[in-house]
Formats: structure tokens, sequence, C-alpha cells
């Protein structure tokens, strides 16, 4: 890891498994729809579910755009069924809709990881923009905001949703359009995101210092090199705060 220079910065964060822990609803979920051992990979089913929202919503481009609800019904069926074929348990439409339909429910009972909001509080304090820039559709994703109290800690105009801006990441123009919002400069521009392809891959192509937060401990997806690594928000604190 480089020194971080003095001075304000543009420091945002993702939402999805960056903010909260984005397994615990699929989890919640997997257990009120299917019979399942004790022994059961979540976290590697989670891992896949991830990797089919992301390759199906690229392939699609523009699914969490007002307007594309039929097409992301469409796409959130099937990242459940691909996903969990790829473990030998096969459900039909009907069963992954109401798997869906429970995650999502779930996913408004969350609560931010350890350490999220005094660290946010502290950045901002010390003179930095601090801001969100999540994947998804406008209204979801900001009662999922809600649903964290983040829409108390973070400025409203600080708040970007794909949905609502119309490029998702890891499209540049996501983050250029950030920069051109809020006054801030791609390269005193940090972006904290757990996931490879959205988050350190959409930072750096954009210009900006890509902090990974890799704590679920999983390998690069490519030759890219995130600037920063962290697995905990200590971790990010530590190198964040002067």
């Amino acid at each position: 890891m480089k020194e971080i220079q003095k001075g304000p910065k543009g420091i945002f964060f993702d939402v999805d498994d960056t903010l909260y822990d984005h397994l615990q609803p699929l989890r919640q979920a997997l257990n009120s729809e299917l019979a399942l051992e004790g022994d059961f990979p979540y976290e590697a089913v989670y891992h896949r579910f991830r990797y089919y929202s992301d390759a199906l919503s690229a392939r699609h481009g523009g699914v969490n755009a007002a307007g594309a609800e039929r097409d992301l019904q469409e796409m959130r069926v099937k990242r459940v069924m691909l996903a969990l074929a790829e473990f030998r348990i096969d459900v039909t439409r009907a069963e992954a809709a109401r798997i869906q339909d429970q995650y999502l429910r779930e996913q408004f009972h969350i609560s931010p990881f350890p350490g999220a909001v005094e660290l946010i509080r502290s950045l901002q304090a010390a003179g930095h923009v601090v801001g969100l820039i999540t994947n998804g559709p406008a209204e979801h994703q900001m009662a999922k905001i809600k649903a964290l109290a983040m829409d108390r800690v973070i400025q409203p105009e600080n708040i970007f949703i794909s949905g609502a801006v119309g490029y998702d990441k890891p499209d540049p123009r996501l983050f250029t359009q950030v920069n051109e919002v809020t006054g801030t400069t791609a390269a005193n521009s940090f972006y904290i995101g757990d996931s490879w392809r959205n988050d350190v891959v959409g930072a750096l192509e954009a210009g900006w210092n890509a902090f990974w937060f890799n704590h679920r401990h999983v390998k690069p997806e490519s030759a890219h090199q995130p600037h920063y690594s962290a697995v905990n928000y200590q971790e990010l604190a530590s190198v964040l705060l002067p």
C-alpha cells in the first residue's frame, strides 16, 4: 500500500457487502424456502449468485434503469436458478421467484458493519467529500440505504444510484458523473467496494484510487492492481484517517 497524501478527498463507498453483510439476506431466503443441510456452503453460493447477477446485468445493459422492471425480475430469477444449479440444486422458476422475493424482503433487516458509521463521520469531520455509489434500481437501493440509516449520515447529493444516474458500475461514466456533480477529481477520489469487477476494475478504469474491501478473502479476477486492500473497517480507518 502506498501512503495516502493529506488534504481533502472524495471518498465513496459501495453499499452491498461493503456497508453491510450482503450474505445474510440470501442465507435467510434460502433457509426459508429450501430444506438445507447444516453444512450447506452459503458463502460459495453467494459468490456464484453475485457472479451471475453481475454477468447477466452486464449482458443486458441498463437492467437497473426505470422501465426495465420485467427484465430485472427475469435476471433476478435466473441468477438464483443458475447459482443453485452449480451446487446440484435444481429449482423451478416459481421456486426461484419465491427465493428472490424473500431475499428482497430480508434486505431491509440489515445493519452496518462495525465501525462503518464511525469511519464515515470521522472522514466527514476531516473535511472529505464522503458519499455512496451503488448499482441497482433507485427506489430499491434507497430503501436499503434508509434501512441502514445511511441517509442520516450521508448528504443526499452525495448518494449515487446507478438506476437513477443511468450508468451501472463498472462503466467509468458513472464515476465521471460523480466527479462532475461533487466537484471532485478522479486523481483525488477513492472508491471502497467488495466487488472486483464492479468496484476495483470500475474505479481503476475511471482513473480513481481503488480500495478493495476484501472481507471475504477472495482472489483477484484479473491483472488489475487495487491501490489498497482491507478486510474490516479498522483496517480501512488505519489508512484513510490522518
